[in-house]
């Protein structure tokens, strides 16, 4: 009985400090709430960095097969999209809390340059889809010689 009293007060306290929130008039972004229940992030879940040659975006993708995941990439854009299985009940079980999302996703993002589209590549391991992205041509720096007079 303690961890469900501890629970019941957990989700009160996450009541009152979205309400606190709603009285200053502080608009939580995309409908999130603090320590919500379900999923009030996107997914999947993405870091985007880069070099001079290229932009890498990794993204975190557990429990999606691979090859139901979808890369589209133009110019500066890429699109991560595909689907996650639900999670598939046992017989005779009782379900008291499913968080884990399912279903189709879809997110797309700006990278920071243009990307050349023959000069991509992806893998996936352990749930991580790592994606090398080369910079086109003229999104690279290029250092200008200043003439002297």
């Amino acid at each position: 009985m303690r961890s469900l009293d501890f629970l019941r007060e957990m989700d009160n306290l996450r009541r009152e400090i979205n309400q606190a929130f709603q009285g200053y008039g502080l608009i939580r972004p995309l409908g999130t709430t603090f320590l919500s229940q379900g999923t009030s992030l996107r997914f999947p879940l993405i870091n985007i960095s880069e070099d001079k040659e290229h932009v890498y975006v990794n993204a975190l993708v557990p429990g999606v097969n691979p090859k139901q995941i979808d890369l589209t990439v133009l110019r500066d854009t890429i699109t991560i999209s595909g689907e996650r299985k639900p999670f598939e009940e046992q017989k005779g079980q009782i379900v008291h809390r499913c968080e884990l999302c399912s279903g189709t996703f879809s997110r797309t993002l700006e990278l920071p340059a243009d990307i050349d589209p023959n000069k991509i590549e992806a893998e996936c391991i352990d749930g991580i889809l790592s994606i090398c992205l080369a910079k086109a041509e003229h999104a690279k720096p290029k250092k200008i010689d200043i003439k002297l007079s």
